[in-house]
């Protein structure tokens, strides 16, 4: 079974929204920023946010280069290495101060706690989201 678009986007939203908020509730007061937890909190969920945000933008041009694959899916070390355009994208917009609202985060703990999130993300929707959802492998990835 291949993931479809559609799949691949809710996989990715829901495992973030879930798995990357309890993993940035965890790791964000272990995190080297320099500033108030609550400063520190906000930067983190909003460094998760611009990452969903931007990953179903992701989802869309990854779909359109698959297009030209034979099998039209991705090798699972093609979906690991996606965390470096990713990430640099993000740690640019926020870096660069295209996102105006949020605090400067620095670049240890913007490191940290991307790379971190994007394995655990990885890791979960590789092999433990089959348990709890046995129909999800042939819905296409669809959680919904």
């Amino acid at each position: 079974m291949l993931p479809t678009l559609n799949g691949r986007i809710q996989t990715r939203v829901a495992l973030l929204v879930v798995v990357g908020s309890v993993w940035t509730l965890l790791i964000t007061p272990l995190l080297p920023t320099g500033v108030g937890l609550g400063a520190s909190y906000g930067a983190t969920f909003s460094v998760l946010l611009v990452v969903t945000v931007l990953g179903v933008l992701w989802e869309l041009v990854y779909h359109g280069i698959q297009q030209f694959r034979w099998e039209k899916d991705w090798p699972t070390l093609f979906g690991l290495v996606t965390m470096v355009p990713e990430g640099l994208l993000v740690w640019f917009l926020f870096a660069g101060g295209a996102i105006p609202w949020i605090g400067s985060l620095p670049g240890w703990a913007f490191l940290v706690h991307f790379v971190t999130t994007w394995m655990w993300v990885f890791v979960i929707a590789n092999g433990p989201i089959r348990v709890p959802f046995v129909h999800w492998r042939f819905n296409g990835g669809r959680l919904v």
